[in-house]
């Protein structure tokens, strides 16, 4: 499987943010599979953002719900994620990623990946 995220790379602060991943080797609606777009800010670790499951259901992080929609295009294999009303600090690297499998450990959450995208950098800035 591979992934590949494109993207504008530089939005204006307000505006909204529009991402694709290509997805080939794969298809997007396998059973079981589920699909992430994960964030790394500059100089901070990796965030979740959510995912859209094979069936098309989707979840998102509580701190970001508000402002992101994940979606895809079947006959495209192709997700999409858009965020809106940018602001400087989510200017970050973007990934979409494939999850292996999510386990507890603990009262801890976590989640492993087995296919990455290259990651897309996106600036917010005016």
């Amino acid at each position: 499987v591979q992934l590949q995220e494109s993207g504008p790379g530089l939005v204006k602060p307000s505006q909204t943010l529009s991402l694709t991943c290509t997805v080939s080797g794969g298809s997007i609606t396998t059973n079981a599979y589920y699909w992430s777009w994960i964030r790394q800010p500059p100089g901070k670790g990796l965030e979740w953002i959510g995912y859209i499951a094979y069936s098309g259901s989707t979840y998102y992080s509580p701190s970001l719900k508000s402002r992101t929609t994940i979606s895809r295009d079947n006959a495209k294999n192709t997700l999409y994620l858009q965020m809106n009303s940018l602001k400087p600090e989510d200017t970050a690297v973007y990934y979409c990623a494939k999850k292996l499998e999510g386990f507890y450990s603990g009262s801890y959450y976590f989640e492993v990946y087995d296919y990455w995208g290259q990651g897309t950098q996106v600036t917010v800035s005016s």
